[in-house]
């Protein structure tokens, strides 16, 4: 990567895709922020998201809870009718 567009990139919010083996950069940044806790987490330090929502995680143990919520979620609007 350029020397220059990692000066440009510190301090800001980065945009990525996030795939099964790991991310890719839309829009230079250093961090992203956890979609549960709003935490910055710098992108030498990403390990945890989830490919079907899109969403970076700070910690395990945030991914794993929201994946819980999402299946909760998920379980709640099964069999329930459409309002009208």
């Amino acid at each position: 990567m350029d020397p220059a567009m990692l000066i440009a990139s510190r301090n800001r919010l980065a945009r990525l895709q996030y795939g099964p083996n790991g991310f890719r950069i839309l829009s230079p940044g250093d961090h992203v922020l956890c979609a549960v806790s709003g935490v910055p987490i710098g992108l030498d330090e990403l390990r945890y998201w989830s490919v079907a929502r899109q969403e970076p995680y700070a910690t395990a143990a945030i991914s794993v809870q929201a994946a819980l919520d999402a299946a909760r979620g998920s379980r709640a609007h099964a069999g329930r009718r459409p309002e009208r």
